[in-house]
């Protein structure tokens, strides 16, 4: 027998995973904080209502070490129209497992109905682009597909919305 999606993502994924503090990776009074909003469609450009983005970042400085008090996690429920909202500082850039400098970006988990399994992409920041030139990971992408991962600059912070499949797909990677 084979399980369904809702047998592997369970009954209980709206209600359980979110949490009142989720968006905020610092708080709305940090003077560094900024917003990154955005959308998450299917593969006819409908809203996504019921999914649910995190995002891991370093801090500014680079540091994916996180014990001097910056949390580098927030979680945010997409909403009827499918949009959500997290409130963060921008990240440095890292040093890859791959021992290369990474320009500065916000690694994303999507779940949503219908995926059995979770998928991962990153935002970059429209404002790097000599980071963003120099990044390993980008350079693999033809431009098409580069421009999927790059944000757009809003007036109180970044915008990033996800197609999950068809025209302007996202970039998900594998774990």
């Amino acid at each position: 027998m084979t399980l369904t999606p809702s047998q592997t993502i369970g009954p209980f994924f709206g209600h359980a995973l979110p949490y009142s503090a989720g968006p905020y990776l610092v708080g709305a009074d940090d003077p560094a904080g900024w917003w990154l909003r955005g959308r998450v469609c299917d593969g006819a450009g409908e809203p996504v209502p019921d999914a649910l983005i995190e995002i891991w970042q370093a801090d500014p400085a680079g540091r994916l070490d996180h014990s001097a008090g910056f949390r580098g996690f927030g979680r945010c429920p997409t909403d009827e129209a499918g949009d959500f909202a997290l409130h963060t500082v921008k990240p440095g850039p890292v040093v890859g497992a791959d021992g290369l400098r990474h320009a500065p970006y916000l690694a994303v988990t999507l779940f949503a109905r219908g995926l059995l399994r979770h998928l991962y992409t990153r935002v970059y920041f429209p404002d790097e682009p000599a980071a963003n030139a120099a990044d390993p990971l980008l350079n693999q992408l033809p431009e098409p597909q580069r421009a999927t991962l790059l944000a757009r600059q809003t007036e109180d912070g970044y915008a990033f919305d996800i197609r999950l499949q068809g025209e302007h797909e996202t970039v998900f990677f594998t774990s």
